[in-house]
């Protein structure tokens, strides 16, 4: 049995969660806490809110043992691009892109 938590639209970029996240699959959500607590960026604090949704959800709706569980599915999917214009020199106009991201954490017990 596992419980899922998901945060779409996150206005971050998919590659710097990515980096993150990679940190603590498999892990203990112990130890991944730990790990998400330490790490001083602004894509630890989003993951670590999903992460203690996914536990909540465990625990309370499942009725698993947080000391048990394990991260078994973490993942950071591409959300949709917001596409904003930047003027560039010599009269032309560039495009700015600030894309958003889906977090999907998935813990299981062991």
């Amino acid at each position: 049995m596992e419980a899922k938590s998901i945060a779409k639209g996150m206005r971050i970029s998919p590659i710097k969660i990515r980096l993150v996240v990679d940190l603590i699959r498999g892990k203990k959500v112990s130890d991944a806490k730990t790990i998400l607590v330490n790490y001083n960026t602004k894509a630890s604090k989003m993951v670590l809110k999903v992460l203690d949704s996914a536990v909540a959800n465990a625990v309370n709706n499942n009725k698993m043992n947080e000391d048990t569980l394990y991260v078994s599915e973490a993942r950071v999917d591409a959300g949709p691009v917001m596409k904003r214009i930047m003027f560039d020199s010599r009269g032309r106009i560039g495009r700015k892109d600030k894309r958003t991201s889906h977090i999907v954490i998935s813990v299981e017990e062991r």
